[in-house]
């Protein structure tokens, strides 16, 4: 990650090394905070935010869900991410927005407890690799399971959730991975460590529902609507790690992945090894959205 020059924090920008908490803040401790992933494009028109009030609505709705006091309104969030673009002087960039609890508690009930806000910017490529984008990328199933309904909420992007994510990541990153897939306790396909999944098998495109733990992702229901309006059919599907090895093509997606084809699934080619048509349509028709080379959706890219 590389520097920028300012990080908006609790209603104003300051200085990037300025950009501190105590060491006892709550969130710190017990990972009571929520938070965002947002991309922005240095698009046909200018500097374009994808789903930037979405993004931030998402926001809200997990802090209610977790319980964390929402003290900002979106329009104003929204409002505070294009003013940190433009004095970071960023054409494109990834965009962070965290909220959490500080100090003022301590012990797992944070009443009392002030709630921060912060948005940090910088330039980031992609996720997993150019040559991920391009060429795929090797995924194995993890032997963590994902959260499940009854012991978290996976559908809201909670700070201390992602700990789940984390072991599966780095474990799948030791053993020469580059990413994990996560299966619910019903030993069903959810999602990635970070991404949603996408698979093909005779035509027809499936994703699993957010009932199988997968997060209701905004780069997941863009790609979802521009491949329906392109003429595929979709269908949220329960997937088994065995659908995986018959697939004929496997991608994820998300605000950082973006659209990642998987070439390979617990070392087993998916289709012929190589990126499939269907894949390379997605990445076509999501890129050139979120720049406007391609006259779809408008609505979703925010400018600054």
């Amino acid at each position: 990650m590389e520097a920028t020059e300012h990080i908006w924090m609790d209603g104003s920008l300051i200085p990037w090394d300025e950009a501190k908490v105590h060491v006892l803040s709550h969130g710190i401790h017990y990972g009571t905070g929520a938070f965002e992933g947002i991309r922005a494009y240095d698009a046909v028109d200018g500097t374009a935010i994808f789903r930037l009030t979405d993004h931030m609505e998402r926001l809200q709705r997990s802090t209610k869900a977790l319980g964390i006091p929402f003290e900002y309104t979106v329009d104003g969030l929204v409002e505070a991410a294009k003013e940190l673009m433009r004095a970071n002087k960023l054409q494109s960039g990834y965009i962070r927005p965290v909220t959490f609890f500080g100090t003022g508690s301590m012990g797992l009930n944070p009443a009392g407890a002030r709630v921060h806000m912060v948005i940090a910017a910088w330039e980031w490529g992609a996720y997993l690799g150019e040559e991920g984008v391009r060429d795929g990328i090797r995924v194995a199933v993890s032997s963590w399971r994902r959260i499940g309904q009854n012991s978290f909420m996976p559908d809201a992007k909670g700070t201390g959730g992602y700990m789940n994510s984390v072991l599966a990541k780095t474990a799948a990153i030791r053993a020469g991975y580059d990413e994990a897939l996560l299966l619910n306790e019903d030993g069903l396909i959810a999602e990635g460590s970070g991404e949603n999944l996408f698979m093909v098998r005779k035509g027809i495109v499936h994703t699993p529902p957010t009932s199988a733990g997968a997060l209701d992702g905004l780069t997941r229901s863009s790609v979802y609507q521009l491949l329906e309006e392109d003429g595929y059919t979709i269908k949220e599907s329960a997937i088994t790690r065995s659908d995986l090895y018959y697939a004929d093509e496997v991608f994820f997606t998300g605000t950082a992945a973006e659209v990642t084809p998987v070439r390979e699934v617990d070392d087993r080619p998916v289709g012929d090894g190589i990126p499939g048509p269907v894949t390379r349509r997605a990445q076509e028709l999501f890129m050139g959205a979120v720049t406007g080379k391609l006259d779809l959706h408008p609505e979703w890219r925010e400018y600054i």
